[in-house]
């Protein structure tokens, strides 16, 4: 069911609070150029990276959990979406976060492939894309 384009649409239209895994504050970097054209098209974006304080004047946080507690404090919802910049074996763990935190999308980009812990992830109810460009598929949604 991952990557299908019904799974794809749902995530783009269904999220609100989007957690940044790994986004820079390097304007070079996907994940910085990612995170601000999510925020720039209608999305809460909550930076996590714990080697930064803020990017751009908005505050990063160490943790999955800790955005989780500033989405709730911020807007009164949880993060619907984990959108991960991190490097592949990083994978296992960010998906028991998100099932522990009852996260219902994950979005593995570019190269951020790991089979066994999506799989683990989908079983748990978590609609899942990996190995794809969250930018490329919203704007091509959008025209």
């Amino acid at each position: 069911m991952q990557n299908e384009a019904s799974v794809i649409d749902e995530i783009l239209r269904e999220s609100k609070n989007v957690a940044v895994l790994g986004m820079s504050n390097k304007q070079w970097r996907a994940s910085h150029h990612i995170g601000l054209y999510l925020a720039q098209n209608g999305y809460r974006v909550f930076p996590v990276n714990p080697r930064l304080p803020d990017i751009g004047g908005e505050p990063c946080y160490p943790t999955l959990d800790a955005a989780q507690d500033a989405a709730r404090e911020k807007t009164g919802a949880p993060i619907d979406l984990v959108d991960v910049f991190r490097a592949s074996e990083n994978v296992p763990a960010i998906v028991d976060d998100v099932i522990r935190l009852k996260i219902p999308y994950l979005w593995l980009q570019d190269d951020v492939i790991h089979d066994e812990a999506v799989a683990r992830a989908v079983a748990a109810g978590v609609k899942c894309v990996q190995n794809d460009c969250i930018y490329r598929r919203h704007a091509e949604r959008v025209g």
